[in-house]
């Protein structure tokens, strides 16, 4: 007697192999984008920027500043709060979940606390530079930028014991000289782009240099000095921002920045809504945290790196 595959059967059939068909494409989008096996990775700023300001300089008393000469001594204790209490709040959190974070360091802040530069190098996080005070880059000869740049990681270096390979113009205002100063110095990567949401590689001089993008997003200055969002606010842009990125983690390399600087990130609000983000984090698989230079030395020869040569007019 011959053997007839029922309609019901058949039917199963095909849904058993689609199941299969199914769970292999499940599988294979599941796959990690990165050379670690992550399938996101987070990287932390933590600027210490205390003593470096100008006078004048940004802060909630902006808005009113007192005549030139006279000492705005309000706005001063502000800046010294990340020096005296921020980033020794913000070092408890990251030690508490064995977190390693980068902190551009201003070589002004480093000489006037220089217990605290050592104290961030001490615990593992990565020293890179943000010049020597906040000052302008983009209007300095090649010259003087390069001696700019170069006195100011010369000094971190002598007070923590580490050479940054990172750097961090004032307000991202980096020139188009900046690149080339920065390869010239030994550099392996800069912050000051906000063009996409993986490390990408660009050429300068027809040598390949890593950009690891920033955020404006996800950073405390720009979202909670006083002026716009509050930290809850803050919490649920880190939890949507994260939701995102970990979503499209599964077919393609996706990075999320963080930013904190001493004076802000290190208040007690902002560090409880990072721990409170750290937990939510921690609820996936394949979430890593990483510093900067580490992401730097995983990408820089890794062929799935893009290259972006945007900026080419200026890097030749």
């Amino acid at each position: 007697m011959k053997k007839y595959v029922s309609v019901r059967g058949l039917l199963a059939m095909v849904l058993l192999l689609a199941s299969f068909k199914g769970i292999s494409q499940t599988k294979e989008k599941a796959k990690s984008y990165w050379p670690n096996g992550a399938r996101l990775v987070i990287s932390v700023s933590m600027q210490f920027e205390t003593g470096g300001q100008p006078e004048g300089a940004e802060s909630p008393f902006s808005g009113n500043p007192l005549p030139k000469g006279q000492p705005d001594l309000a706005a001063d204790s502000w800046f010294r709060y990340g020096g005296k209490e921020g980033i020794y709040r913000m070092l408890d959190l990251w030690k508490k979940y064995d977190i390693k974070v980068t902190s551009h360091v201003v070589g002004q802040a480093a000489v006037k606390y220089p217990e605290v530069a050592k104290a961030i190098a001490d615990q593992g996080h990565e020293i890179a530079a943000h010049g020597m005070t906040w000052d302008n880059q983009w209007n300095k000869s090649y010259a003087d930028e390069l001696a700019f740049v170069k006195k100011g990681i010369d000094t971190v270096e002598a007070i923590t014991g580490k050479r940054g390979v990172g750097y961090n113009s004032n307000w991202l205002r980096r020139g188009p000289n900046t690149l080339k100063v920065l390869q010239e110095l030994g550099f392996l990567y800069h912050i000051d782009d906000l063009s996409h949401d993986e490390p990408f590689i660009t050429l300068v001089n027809g040598k390949r240099f890593v950009v690891i993008p920033y955020t404006l997003r996800n950073n405390d200055i720009v979202n909670i000095e006083g002026k716009h969002w509050s930290p809850d606010q803050f919490l649920n842009q880190l939890k949507l921002e994260f939701d995102q990125l970990y979503k499209e983690g599964a077919t393609k390399r996706r990075m999320m920045s963080v930013s904190f600087h001493d004076r802000i990130g290190g208040s007690p609000a902002v560090v409880n809504v990072m721990e409170q983000f750290i937990k939510y984090t921690k609820t996936k698989p394949g979430v890593v945290y990483m510093r900067k230079d580490d992401i730097a030395r995983l990408v820089q020869n890794d062929p799935n790196t893009p290259i972006d040569n945007s900026e080419e007019q200026y890097n030749k």
